[in-house]
């Protein structure tokens, strides 16, 4: 009876201690947020003191102080983001990931690999390349044989290797921004990356030189990525909802110039 006392006694102290908290039958409850990301502007990037910013981090911050969790931002690869779900490296992925496509790699929707919140962005694939050459891509059939950089892993990988065809190439980048590199250079023939981004860099500052191609793509959706099962969906749904419902999201988007682009879809589903 002495050992059943203690051991209740020890997890009475521990139960302020997430980690160690799991021990005493509270497993897989957490006070901390850790948010996998990318160098994706507007969405998640670093300001000049090298804190992240942008809508998607302010936006899981708002959802942490509605949920009373901390929010920490890990940056990772995105061709890495199922192995650092599935590891415990991170809870979610919430970095404009587009939720309503396949992987390139193994055609295998999005949906059966995670689970999403509910969507809460529009957005759409679209292709970059330089000015100087605009007469050149008018429809998507000349995009067929091109060599075209995109984001391994990323949903505009899976839209460019569908149409640059078994003639064609892709020269994958550890990022989206990478590929406006590659624009630049000339390297490539053109990116495919999301137009959110899009708008932000192409035909200004050091990629002034580059526009997006008058092609018009499917929409697609953003939403947050979870591990199938995990209790934290249902907990960020609710709070989505509530900011959602409260205006504060709305005045997030008009921050970043979003606000056309905002939603809040909760019929969808993983």
């Amino acid at each position: 009876m002495k050992k059943i006392v203690l051991l209740l006694m020890v997890c009475v102290m521990l139960a302020g201690v997430p980690f160690l908290a799991g021990a005493c039958g509270n497993k897989g409850v957490t006070n901390k947020l850790i948010c996998g990301v990318t160098d994706f502007e507007p969405m998640n990037y670093q300001d000049s003191s090298g804190n992240w910013t942008g809508f998607d981090t302010e936006f899981a911050l708002l959802v942490g102080k509605k949920m009373n969790m901390e929010v920490e931002f890990q940056e990772i690869e995105w061709g890495s983001k199922y192995s650092e779900l599935e590891s415990g490296a991170i809870n979610c992925i919430w970095n404009g990931f587009t939720a309503n496509v396949a992987d390139s790699d193994d055609g295998v929707l999005r949906t059966k690999k995670v689970d999403f919140s509910y969507s809460y962005m529009l957005n759409q694939q679209c292709i970059v390349i330089k000015a100087d050459r605009a007469g050149e891509f008018k429809s998507i059939d000349d995009l067929h044989g091109k060599t075209a950089a995109a984001e391994k892993g990323s949903a505009g990988e899976s839209f460019a290797a569908e149409v640059v065809g078994e003639s064609g190439k892709i020269i994958d980048s550890a990022a989206q921004v990478d590929t406006f590199r590659e624009v630049k250079s000339g390297a490539v023939d053109c990116a495919v990356v999301d137009v959110i981004l899009a708008r932000q860099l192409a035909g200004s500052g050091d990629y002034s030189d580059l526009m997006i191609a008058d092609i018009e793509l499917d929409s697609e959706v953003y939403a947050v990525g979870f591990k199938k099962g995990s209790p934290l969906t249902k907990k960020v749904n609710d709070a989505m909802k509530a900011l959602y419902d409260d205006g504060s999201l709305m005045t997030l988007a008009k921050k970043y110039g979003l606000e056309n682009t905002l939603i809040l879809d909760t019929a969808f589903k993983s």
